[in-house]
């Protein structure tokens, strides 16, 4: 069995759970996913499994995407992710994945991997939470202001801006993993995982989907 699946963030709701209380979940389309690619340690140097997910008009592929996919016998795949394994694989290139081994309760807790929205340029308010200056009638137009950035007196170090200085700057778009989120229901039929709590990432954005590494 792979570790994991490739799916897309639907959107959030909720549903009615055991003893009737209410339960907020995220809905996410999981699968159906190719295996483009079978890595062994004898060939590869370590044993993995290489997943298609959503389907591409060619003209929006390149040629060697194109001839990589047409070697699992499929089309070629708008997103492709690789799951590194300990053991090697109990799957073939061209086997087609779904929420199976989601379903039935066999994984009870997952890990959720994806892209934080993107927020843009955004200053040290709003991006770590700053106090700002003095709303006085002295200080202005400093009001949201970082302060100061590095000392530069006789006898400091002379190294200007520590590294890691939070300071104004991009502001999401980064890969962050939700850890052992509970599966609240499955189903196969529209290949629907629902998971409890919330996720990263904009609707319609990638997640990774995999068993939870902290929680069995």
């Amino acid at each position: 069995m792979t570790p994991g699946i490739l799916g897309k963030k639907i959107g959030m709701t909720r549903v009615i759970g055991e003893r009737g209380v209410m339960q907020t979940v995220t809905v996410v389309k999981a699968g159906p996913c190719v295996v483009l690619q079978v890595k062994a340690k004898e060939t590869d140097g370590y044993d993995a499994v290489q997943l298609g997910f959503d389907d591409v008009k060619p003209h929006r592929s390149t040629v060697p995407m194109i001839g990589h996919a047409a070697k699992a016998s499929t089309g070629p795949k708008r997103y492709i992710r690789e799951f590194r394994l300990a053991e090697p694989a109990d799957v073939s290139r061209g086997d087609v994945l779904t929420i199976d081994q989601f379903a039935d309760g066999k994984v009870k807790f997952v890990d959720v991997v994806g892209r934080t929205k993107g927020k843009g340029f955004a200053g040290v308010m709003k991006r770590h939470g700053f106090g700002g200056m003095e709303a006085s009638h002295g200080v202005e137009r400093k009001h949201r202001s970082a302060g100061s950035i590095c000392g530069a007196a006789p006898g400091a170090t002379g190294r200007g801006i520590k590294k890691g200085k939070r300071m104004a700057g991009h502001m999401g778009n980064v890969r962050r993993t939700a850890c052992s989120l509970k599966v609240v229901g499955t189903d196969s039929d529209n290949g629907l995982i629902l998971i409890q709590g919330s996720i990263p990432g904009p609707n319609g954005g990638l997640v990774v989907v995999r068993s939870s590494k902290k929680k069995g």
